[in-house]
């Protein structure tokens, strides 16, 4: 008796071909154990009435199962369950077995309990998402991006897709960050001085196992990006919050005893603040008198579309004492976790080893599509497309913050992808992101960027890159009568 069809079906959010989701499906069901050794699936023509597919799809799928011995065929009887298929494991934990381990001695160090926030799995379908960092699929370049993919799939690229580098990184894409990414920031490096990283969070959490210890002490903005605060914490040096102001990290507030001096000085996240040249020259001049190193962190240059960046602060240090951090994962989608360092060689000899001894490298097809796609000038279209579509939506927000009579805390010079509000002083916008949900609206509250003790509870980050320009004006009328309503009810803290 064959297995009942009915307990065949594919999931609405399924990736992948036809073929391959009924493969996946059955496949599934004999690791899980639904479907056991010597059992008989149905006939290709009844799953594929009942999937409502073409026989041939059923057919095929189950001719690669077959192939792989999860299936056998017994002549004209059909397709069963293969004997020599994986067999699941017979071991089910007690629900009520419990460690005998005492977890609480056993941890060493604890990495858990930072003020990093989580952003919500499902932002995308919320109406009008206002988050940070993430990619609007309607102004990514699909086609091209596959057509990247498949290249470096191909069998002249077989082996940076397979080799072990080891320490070592894609030799076309290191040349690229070289020869084209760099310089547009006035930057000049070796290949030797660069470094592939799995995005920019790696590259800081590299940075500070490199450079500081219980000893040393670190100066970083406040507020700054909070994963960053997380890394300097877990490190287990001194750190030193330096307040910003409207032009970013004032050098003289640095202190003296400061070892590495962490900035985004293009974009100061998350104020938006842009240092000027007076300034990034004397904070170059400060690390200079206090024989600091300072790391820059120029996550957001690619989204200066209202006029020119200005020099990055490696461009402008003569001493070799600017670490540079860049991503790909900004301006081609957060899931890439592609990033690089840029530094002296001493400096990058010591990432490249601690890298290699966590992770080896990251992944070569990664790296060898990221190249293609680069080097065929697929980026530069696509940061042009993003740039249009960002001075629009821009616009739209200045627009609809102004109409409703919002506070603009912050706004980047030469582009960006957020704005950094502020709401009435004893509005917890805590409270107010959690009522906001309710009506398919998403913002990011600003506390966790503050590493002062009881930081500011009602400042919060608007992020324009993946909501469209049409609904940027009811987003913001909805987040603007929240914050109406909740100072009507007197229910504006917590």
């Amino acid at each position: 008796m064959a297995l009942p069809v009915e307990t065949f079906f594919l999931q609405p959010e399924a990736q992948g071909t036809l073929q391959s989701q009924i493969q996946q499906v059955i496949a599934q069901g004999i690791l899980s154990g639904r479907f056991q050794q010597g059992e008989k699936l149905p006939s290709t023509r009844k799953l594929a009435q009942h999937l409502g597919v073409s026989r041939i799809t059923v057919t095929i799928a189950y001719t690669e199962l077959l192939a792989n011995d999860y299936l056998t065929s017994r002549g004209r009887s059909g397709y069963y369950v293969s004997d020599n298929a994986p067999s699941p494991p017979d071991f089910s934990p007690s629900p009520d077995a419990a460690d005998a381990v005492d977890w609480n001695r056993a941890i060493g160090q604890r990495f858990s309990g930072g003020v990093t926030p989580a952003k919500p799995q499902d932002w995308s379908q919320y109406r009008y998402p206002f988050v940070y960092g993430q990619a609007d699929q309607g102004l990514f370049d699909h086609a091209n991006w596959r057509l990247c993919a498949l290249q470096a799939l191909g069998q002249r690229d077989f082996n940076s897709m397979t080799s072990d580098y080891y320490d070592q990184d894609d030799p076309q894409l290191i040349d690229f960050i070289s020869r084209h990414t760099l310089p547009r920031r006035g930057i000049s490096a070796a290949p030797a001085q660069i470094l592939i990283t799995l995005g920019a969070q790696n590259a800081l959490w590299l940075t500070a196992q490199v450079l500081l210890t219980q000893r040393r002490r670190a100066a970083l903005e406040d507020p700054c990006y909070h994963a960053l605060r997380d890394i300097l914490i877990q490190s287990r040096c001194h750190v030193t919050p330096v307040r910003v102001d409207h032009d970013g990290l004032p050098p003289e507030a640095v202190p003296p005893d400061t070892d590495v001096i962490f900035t985004t000085p293009s974009h100061q996240c998350p104020t938006n603040a842009t240092m000027p040249m007076a300034r990034r020259r004397a904070l170059l001049a400060r690390a200079r008198e206090i024989d600091a190193l300072i790391v820059e962190d120029d996550y957001e240059f690619e989204s200066s579309f209202l006029r020119a960046p200005s020099p990055a602060l490696k461009s402008l240090d003569a001493d070799g004492r600017v670490i540079y951090v860049g991503s790909f994962s900004k301006s081609l989608f957060p899931g890439l976790r592609l990033g690089y360092l840029v530094g002296s060689e001493a400096f990058i000899r010591e990432a490249r080893a601690l890298r290699a001894s966590v992770l080896r490298h990251p992944p070569g097809h990664i790296q060898r599509t990221a190249a293609y796609f680069l080097s065929l000038g697929h980026y530069d279209a696509l940061v042009r497309r993003m740039g249009r579509a960002l001075n629009e939506r821009r616009a739209a927000m200045i627009d609809a913050i102004a109409q409703h009579g919002l506070d603009i805390a912050g706004k980047g010079a030469h582009g960006g992808s957020s704005f950094w509000m502020r709401a009435p002083d004893d509005v917890d916008t805590e409270i107010l992101a959690d009522r906001l949900r309710n009506r398919s609206v998403l913002i990011e509250p600003g506390h966790s960027f503050f590493g002062r003790d009881n930081p500011p509870q009602n400042f919060y980050r608007l992020g324009y890159s993946s909501i469209p320009t049409a609904r940027i004006a009811a987003g913001v009328q909805a987040l603007a009568s929240e914050i109406d309503a909740m100072a009507s009810a007197g229910h504006i803290s917590a």
